[in-house]
C-alpha cells in the first residue's frame, strides 16, 4: 500500500440506496475509496456489487443517498461525466473493438489531431506511451485482435487511464486469464496503486483478492456488512460475512427432502466417470465418478469452478485434457446433442440468457429437448406433445396451468419448472442442475428440491450446484468441494458435514493447500 489510511478518500458514497420494481436492490450501502489503495468489493451473486458500480458511474440513479469525489458531491447521469470527474471502468468482458488497432483502442476518442483531421502518427506515439506505462511493448498499429485475451485487457486499462483516472474499477479482470496473464495483470495494478491511483477490484477469486487487495469492502443482499483491511479479516470470516449463516427458513421440508440412503458398494459401476478432465483457464484437471441413484453436490464460491465442470460434462465446453467416459464407453468428442441423445441434460444457471426462449410458449419451450433428441425432421405428434407437457406441467405444478402462455409472463419459479419439465420429457439418466432455485420464491424452491430427491429415488443421477452451501448440505450424498477454479476436496455427505466444515475447506491457507499438493 504506497498511501496510508489517514489519506483523504478519492470516493465517498454513503447511504446508497437504489429501487427497482419489486426489489431493492441497495439498501442504505456505504464504499469509501482512497488513492494508492486496491479495494476489493466483495459479496456473492446478487449481493448489490455491480449495482454499486453503475451508481458510482452514473449508469443507474440513486435513490437515496450521496456520492463525493475529492469532497465535491456528485450525481453523475452517464459514464462520459464519470470519466470526466476521474472515474474509469474495465468490465470483465474486453469491451474493445478487435478489428481495430491497438492504438485506435487505446485512444478512442482522445486522438491527436491538427484542425478536424487525426493525426496518427502522433496518435500511435501517445497510444506507446500510454501502453509503456503499464509495461506493455507491442506495436499500436497491431491489430487488436491478434493479441492474448491478456493483452487486451491491458490494453482497456491503458484506455481507461488515457483520462488520468483517480478512480480504476476492475470488474472480474481475471475472469478469462490464466496463472502468467494474472501475475502480469497484478505488476500493473501494483504500479497503478503505487502512482496514487485508487482501484475496485471485483473478484470472486479469494487467493488473488487477498493478494493484490489492501482493504475489502463486503455485501449480502444489497445491504452493507463491513468494511476491513484485508490482512485482518481471516479467509473463514470473510466466507461467513459473504454467505451469511442460513436460517431455517426451509426447515419444513426437511422430512420431504432427505437424502436418499444407499449402501456403498465398492462394485458399483459409474453412470459417468472423469479422469483428469480440464480446460485451461477454465479449470484445473478433475477426476470424478457419478453413480445412479445418488446426488453429488458442487460446493464452492462464484468462481470456484463449480459451473466449468458442469459444462465439460455436458459438453457444453470443450476440454483440453482428460478423458471422459459414459456407462462404460469412452466419449471421444463430447457434445450438447451427442449427451443428450446418452441421456445427459444440463439445466443451465441463466435460465433467461441459455434457458427459456421468452417469444415461445410453455409449450413450446418443453418441447425444443425432445425435438432435438428426435432430430429436426422427426416431428413431435400433437397429441403426444400434448400428454408429455400436461404430464410434467401437473408433476412440477406449474402456474398458471396453461401450456399456451408465454413463458416470460410466467414468475421466475414457473419458469425454472419448464426448464426442469423440458429435461425430465427426454427421460434422461443424469441430469446436470446449475443453480436451479436460485432467485425463487421459498415455495417453488422447496417444490424443486422435493423433486430432485424424488429422481435420485428413482434411480436418476444428479449434480447439484448451488451457492447457498446449506441447500447443498440439505440434498447431497456426496460434495465435491472447488476453490479457485481447482476440484480441493470430495467427502461423503452425514451429519457429521456441516456448512463450517465445507467452510473451512473452502478457506484453508494457500500454504496448506501448497504444502497438501506438495
Amino acid at each position: 500500500m504506497s498511501q496510508t489510511s489517514a489519506s483523504a478518500p478519492v470516493v465517498e458514497m454513503r447511504g446508497i440506496t437504489i429501487e427497482f420494481p419489486g426489489v431493492r436492490a441497495l439498501d442504505g450501502v456505504d464504499l469509501t475509496l482512497r488513492p494508492g489503495e486496491v479495494h476489493a468489493l466483495m459479496g456473492e451473486n446478487g449481493a448489490g456489487k455491480s449495482t454499486m458500480i453503475k451508481a458510482l458511474t452514473g449508469v443507474y440513479q440513486i435513490d437515496a443517498g450521496t456520492i463525493r469525489v475529492d469532497g465535491a458531491e456528485h450525481r453523475f447521469h452517464g459514464t462520459a461525466q464519470a470519466q470526466v470527474a476521474g472515474i474509469s471502468t474495465v468490465y470483465q468482458e474486453v469491451n474493445l473493438c478487435a478489428n481495430l488497432s491497438v492504438a485506435e483502442n487505446v485512444m478512442l476518442g482522445h486522438e491527436v489531431r491538427v484542425g478536424p483531421f487525426i493525426n496518427w502518427p502522433a496518435t500511435r506515439r501517445k497510444a506507446r506511451e500510454h501502453l509503456a506505462l503499464l509495461n506493455l511493448d507491442i506495436d499500436p498499429s497491431s491489430q487488436l485482435g491478434s493479441h492474448s485475451i491478456a493483452v487486451q485487457q491491458l490494453c482497456s486499462i491503458a484506455r481507461a487511464m488515457v483520462v488520468q483516472a483517480k478512480v480504476l474499477i476492475l470488474d472480474e479482470p481475471t475472469s478469462s486469464l490464466d496463472k502468467a496473464e494474472v501475475a502480469e495483470l497484478f505488476t500493473v495494478i501494483r504500479s497503478l496503486r503505487d502512482q496514487g491511483v485508487a482501484i475496485l477490484f471485483v473478484s470472486h477469486f479469494l487467493e488473488q483478492v487477498y493478494e493484490i487487495s489492501d482493504r475489502m469492502t463486503i455485501l449480502r443482499n444489497g445491504k452493507f456488512v463491513g468494511e476491513h483491511l484485508t490482512r485482518e479479516l481471516p479467509r473463514l470470516e470473510l466466507i461467513s460475512q459473504m454467505l451469511g449463516r442460513a436460517g431455517d427458513e426451509l426447515a419444513a421440508i426437511e422430512a420431504g427432502a432427505q437424502r436418499v440412503a444407499r449402501e456403498d458398494d465398492e462394485s458399483r459401476t459409474p453412470l459417468m466417470t472423469a479422469l483428469g478432465l480440464g480446460r485451461n483457464g477454465s479449470i484445473e484437471p478433475v477426476d470424478l465418478e457419478l453413480f445412479a441413484g445418488e446426488i453429488v453436490g458442487f460446493a464452492g464460491l462464484l468462481g470456484s469452478g463449480r459451473t466449468e465442470l458442469a459444462r465439460l460434462l455436458y459438453g457444453a465446453d470443450k476440454s483440453d485434457s482428460g478423458t471422459l467416459s459414459y456407462a462404460g464407453e469412452p466419449i471421444r468428442s463430447a457434445a450438447p446433442l451427442a449427451s443428450l441423445k446418452s441421456g445427459v441434460a444440463y439445466s443451465t444457471e441463466d435460465r433467461k440468457k441459455e434457458g427459456i426462449i421468452a417469444d415461445l410458449t410453455v409449450r413450446e419451450n418443453i418441447a425444443l429437448a425432445i425435438q432435438a433428441n428426435r432430430g429436426a425432421w422427426r416431428r413431435i405428434p400433437a397429441k403426444e406433445l400434448d400428454e408429455v407437457v400436461a404430464r410434467y406441467m401437473t408433476a412440477l405444478n406449474v402456474q398458471p396451468p396453461n401450456p399456451n402462455m408465454l413463458i416470460r409472463n410466467l414468475s421466475g419459479g414457473n419458469q425454472q419448472k419448464v426448464l426442469l419439465a423440458r429435461w425430465l420429457a427426454t427421460s434422461p439418466k443424469l441430469m446436470i442442475l446449475d443453480e436451479p432455485t436460485r432467485g425463487i420464491d421459498i415455495g417453488a424452491k422447496a417444490e424443486i428440491q422435493r423433486l430432485v430427491v424424488e429422481l435420485a429415488a428413482q434411480g436418476l443421477s444428479v449434480v447439484f450446484i448451488s451457492s447457498e452451501l446449506e441447500e447443498v448440505l440439505r440434498l447431497s450424498h456426496r460434495l465435491v468441494v472447488l476453490r479457485d477454479r481447482q476440484k480441493i476436496d470430495e467427502l461423503a455427505n452425514g451429519p457429521e458435514v456441516t456448512s463450517s466444515t465445507v467452510l473451512e475447506i473452502i478457506a484453508a491457507s494457500t500454504t496448506e493447500h501448497e504444502e497438501g499438493a506438495a
